[in-house]
């Protein structure tokens, strides 16, 4: 079997975000299902495809709302409006539809899609209709936007979250209905995007790396709790404020809190013990020196793939219930709360009685759902084996 994997970003090796790791793991777990497969998409500027046999380039665009101009901004925006499109989708609007037909048709003769998210298949939605695909909702990405918009500081931020959870919704309604199969990131999303049914969607258990990192013993510790991740993502935001405003009053003055990533420039704290470190070279090595990880996700959906890198490393944790969506198990040096102050007594018990488990069991059972999960997508596809379209 061939498929198309159609998604915003090609891989490039770095795997610098959540959305990076999860693509690496499903790629990775269908072609040990014996599939061939072939990513169509955009690269970040200056990157390089990490397998160029594999992948057609599409182009190279910087998607990063963040890091843009302010009249990139009101392109994108004025851009979105006059297509009807999301201003997520409207990004990816570099290149037209013809460009991307002829591009689809020199990858050959194949038998399906995986339209990876929503972002880059609400794109070319129209392009897709010619074969079956699997949707792969790494988000209920309407849901996002709604929490999003009732977060936000602005009224425009409010109005525009808002539109985008209005076009989200239909989009994801018809994704989901002309799709084959379904897989979403964790089970709850099933159920929030209609196709809780057995015969219509599974959800894929996700790895942050091909084979279970070994432990290191002697851990060397150097902060008491480390935080790592991309802040200026909205749903992340969200969770880093409730941590900051919420718990960490809670906490010891003396208590060394460790956090690294893009970080918007009005986060701040008070506690004497909070250092933001920006960007680390080894983002490993960076949580590996923490006595204890707080997994502080509060909003969003999908997988929280820092919940599933922290139980691969065996590392001692906190986590609101949020933090453990999609995962089916967790190992006994995880603790579970969604109280502010219950969650600092967890988070200062943990750190003055460092107890580290072996992650590699997390880790083979993660892989062993996943390849089950994907094998059952593709049976609902199509006979394996069978090129059904030249």
């Amino acid at each position: 079997m061939h498929l198309l994997f159609a998604t915003s970003i090609v891989p490039d090796g770095a795997l610098a975000s959540g959305y990076e790791i999860a693509n690496a793991a499903i790629i990775a777990a269908l072609r040990r299902a014996d599939v061939r497969v072939t990513v169509i998409g955009f690269i970040w500027p200056g990157k390089a495809a990490s397998d160029p046999e594999n992948t057609i380039v599409l182009g190279a665009v910087d998607v990063r709302t963040e890091s843009a101009s302010a009249m990139r901004k009101l392109a994108w925006l004025g851009k979105a409006m006059l297509s009807g499109l999301t201003f997520a989708s409207v990004k990816l609007r570099a290149v037209s539809d013809s460009e991307v037909r002829a591009a689809i048709e020199r990858a050959g003769p194949f038998d399906g899609y995986v339209l990876n998210s929503v972002q880059f298949a609400g794109a070319f939605e129209k392009l897709f209709a010619d074969r079956p695909s699997i949707f792969v909702a790494h988000n209920v990405e309407h849901a996002s936007a709604r929490e999003n918009a009732a977060a936000a500081n602005s009224r425009f931020q409010r109005l525009l979250f808002a539109r985008e959870a209005r076009l989200l919704k239909v989009m994801e309604e018809r994704l989901c209905r002309q799709a084959r199969f379904i897989f979403t990131l964790a089970e709850e999303d099933r159920a929030a995007l209609g196709v809780a049914s057995d015969d219509r969607s599974a959800v894929l258990p996700l790895v942050t790396t091909a084979t279970a990192p070994k432990p290191v013993k002697p851990r060397i510790i150097d902060c008491d709790a480390a935080l790592i991740g991309t802040w200026t993502w909205q749903p992340n935001r969200i969770g880093l404020d409730w941590f900051l405003e919420k718990v960490v009053p809670h906490l010891r003055r003396d208590f060394r809190i460790r956090i690294a990533g893009n970080m918007p420039s009005d986060v701040t704290s008070s506690h004497p013990g909070v250092e933001f470190v920006g960007r680390v070279p080894d983002a490993q090595a960076f949580v590996r020196g923490a006595a204890v990880i707080p997994l502080i996700s509060t909003a969003g959906s999908g997988v929280q793939l820092k919940t599933i890198e922290t139980f691969e490393l065996g590392l001692p944790s906190v986590a609101t219930s949020r933090s453990l969506r999609g995962i089916d198990h967790r190992p006994s040096n995880c603790v579970v709360s969604d109280d502010p102050a219950a969650f600092a007594r967890a988070l200062e018990a943990a750190a003055a009685d460092i107890r580290d488990v072996d992650g590699s069991a997390f880790h083979r059972q993660q892989i062993k759902q996943l390849d089950a999960a994907i094998g059952l997508g593709l049976e609902r596809l199509g006979p394996v084996g069978q090129e059904v379209f030249a």
